[in-house]
């Protein structure tokens, strides 16, 4: 069949041809973002998910119907090695100037741009190599507390929002990479515009250890955010994930087919598209048949180890590599850490670092106490099979 007209599309954050199990998610967003452009208080959300879930195509998806309900939005994907401030500058900035077209949120616009100019000088805010604002005025947000002065932030550009009939709604991605200090100040500044009843939404995207994380930053986040889990499709979802896309360009597929791709994927949205992807370019014609997605998943295998598997690996030290190996040598996760240390012939103390540190990077996560995971699904059968082929 034609690739041109393959319609699945694997990629980080790419949307899926058929956004298939998520209508829950989708809904409460509707909601929430409803309640708060009307002036009523809505939790805001944390998605949890490991990674090939489909969280960023959430984001996304959220994203654009803040916009069509009238709200401002600012995307922004949490580095490793850059500060909140520094990275929220520039998204408040651009909020503010957008506001600022409108008459009747003028005097609330200024009143945060010489907020946000204090907010810049007193973090030492740079963009590019220009550093802004080294000398702090006196005024609002100036107290090099982030805490108080992110709060403040929000507090102004949600009343300058209020005056022009608009919301704004801040999206982060990967956010289990903030400082526990900046994940602290995004949720006592979420607290405040809760009470405040201002029109500023949070949603945001990271790996399931971030629920503990913000309970343990401020002990009330549970109060102020909703976790939803993101996890594997369940398998109509999933089915339907494969099928629509494909029915709607006159192909089909056999059920034999469809059994396949889902034994392979556990039915996580990437691999689902994965598998789709490679399915489509394997068959000849109609309907894509158990043949097809055997040499379809030997494709795909060969794609997800030289690349998404392999960038992951590449990102471990060789002591990290040997931890990982002990983990996918244990069979499937969940691992018990004491299982994982005794397979290593090390005392459990000693490997605390090193675990600490693969957990650092993202790679794994505690999914309970004393145990260790993979946060990218199918890792381990990738480990499996490059450690069987050295």
């Amino acid at each position: 069949m034609d690739p041109l007209e393959n319609p699945f599309a694997p990629g980080a954050g790419s949307p899926p041809p058929e956004l298939a199990g998520r209508d829950h998610i989708i809904d409460d967003a509707r909601i929430a973002l409803g309640r708060v452009i009307a002036g009523r208080s809505s939790q805001s959300q944390i998605l949890l998910g490991l990674r090939g879930t489909g969280k960023t195509v959430l984001l996304n998806k959220i994203e654009s119907l803040a916009e069509e309900r009238n709200y401002l939005t600012a995307f922004v994907e949490a580095p490793e090695d850059r500060r909140l401030a520094e990275l929220l500058y520039p998204q408040m900035r651009q909020v503010l100037r957008k506001l600022s077209n409108v008459e009747a949120a003028r005097v609330a616009v200024n009143s945060a741009l010489s907020g946000l100019r204090n907010f810049a000088s007193v973090f030492k805010v740079s963009v590019g190599e220009l550093e802004i604002g080294v000398e702090p005025t006196p005024g609002s947000a100036d107290t090099g507390n982030l805490e108080l002065d992110l709060t403040e932030m929000f507090e102004l550009i949600g009343r300058a929002a209020k005056d022009a009939g608009r919301g704004w709604v801040l999206l982060v991605d990967e956010v289990q990479y903030l400082e526990e200090k900046d994940l602290a100040a995004v949720i006592v500044a979420v607290h405040r515009i809760s009470q405040k009843n201002l029109p500023i939404l949070v949603v945001a995207a990271g790996l399931p250890q971030i629920a503990g994380l913000s309970g343990n930053a401020k002990s009330y986040a549970e109060r102020l955010f909703a976790f939803p889990p993101i996890g594997a499709l369940e398998r109509s979802a999933a089915i339907e994930a494969i099928r629509k896309p494909i029915v709607k360009q006159g192909v089909d597929i056999d059920g034999e087919a469809l059994d396949e791709i889902l034994a392979k994927t556990d039915g996580y949205p990437f691999f689902l598209q994965e598998w789709g992807y490679q399915a489509w370019n394997a068959a000849t014609k109609s309907p894509i048949t158990l043949r097809d997605m055997i040499r379809a998943s030997i494709r795909a295998l060969a794609r997800l180890d030289e690349g998404f598997f392999k960038v992951r690996m590449d990102r471990l030290t060789p002591a990290e590599v040997e931890y990982v190996n002990a983990m996918a040598g244990l069979g499937h996760g969940p691992y018990r850490s004491l299982e994982v240390a005794s397979s290593l012939g090390r005392e459990l103390s000693a490997l605390g670092p090193r675990r600490a540190s693969i957990i650092g990077k993202g790679m794994i996560y505690s999914p309970g106490h004393g145990e260790v995971d993979f946060t990218v699904p199918l890792f381990d059968d990738f480990l499996r099979r490059r450690s069987s082929a050295i």
